[in-house]
């Protein structure tokens, strides 16, 4: 497996903590673990959430009024107006007076 050298910042409490109980050859195996149990847990809770969204009526009844405005947000946008139409000068003009 490849693996990457990081830095991190910790509290120097948890650092000590760290420093005093995990050997020093173990704890990028014991970051590495512990970073994949939260993260892990992350995504478990997020395919949770989803999962109750999806199966929410209300949020049916909100896709379905977004769905009934589709069609007003497909229209193509129109080109902005050229910056030149603008009041005033452009900036490439005041710096070669000034130079």
């Amino acid at each position: 497996m490849a693996t990457r050298k990081m830095t991190f910042t910790l509290p120097e409490d948890l650092a000590e903590q760290f420093v005093r109980r995990v050997p020093a050859r173990e704890r990028s195996k014991y970051l590495a673990i512990a970073l994949n149990e939260k993260l892990s847990a992350r995504d478990r809770r997020l395919v949770e959430a989803c999962r109750i969204a999806n199966n929410d009526t209300e949020v049916h009844a909100i896709e379905k009024e977004f769905d009934a405005i589709t069609e007003e947000a497909a229209e193509p946008w129109s080109a902005p107006a050229p910056r030149r139409n603008l009041v005033g000068k452009t900036r490439s003009h005041a710096r070669r007076r000034n130079s």
